[in-house]
């Protein structure tokens, strides 16, 4: 078992909403879809790097090629994070994100 945790600034994404360029080099079409609509659209988009970062951190012992545009986070229909690597749902690892208006974290377990 492995563990990564991350926890980011919501501020410093403010300026990433707005930057297209950034958007498509760090997060799949995906994410951005899912983040950008939202009120809130910096602390999404922080809390999905934050998971991307602790699943990079808990797998890269396994898997020394593995970068974090290659990770994806998406919602299943109940709201629960689900890890995608590569676009194929990855399923020995689970995620947990947590926020308050200046910061996320995340974890995430592999087993």
């Amino acid at each position: 078992m492995n563990i990564g945790i991350d926890i980011e600034e919501v501020k410093r994404f403010d300026k990433y909403a707005k930057d297209k360029k950034y958007l498509e080099r760090v997060f799949s079409k995906e994410e951005v879809l899912y983040s950008l609509p939202k009120k809130n659209a910096s602390q999404h988009l922080a809390a999905r790097f934050a998971a991307k970062e602790a699943v990079w951190k808990a797998l890269s012992a396994k898997d020394k090629k593995l970068s974090v545009t290659d990770i994806s986070v998406r919602n299943n229909k109940d709201g629960k994070p689900q890890v995608y690597i590569k676009n194929k749902k990855y399923g020995r690892i689970d995620v947990s994100l947590s926020h308050t208006k200046k910061y996320v974290a995340a974890v995430a377990v592999a087993f």
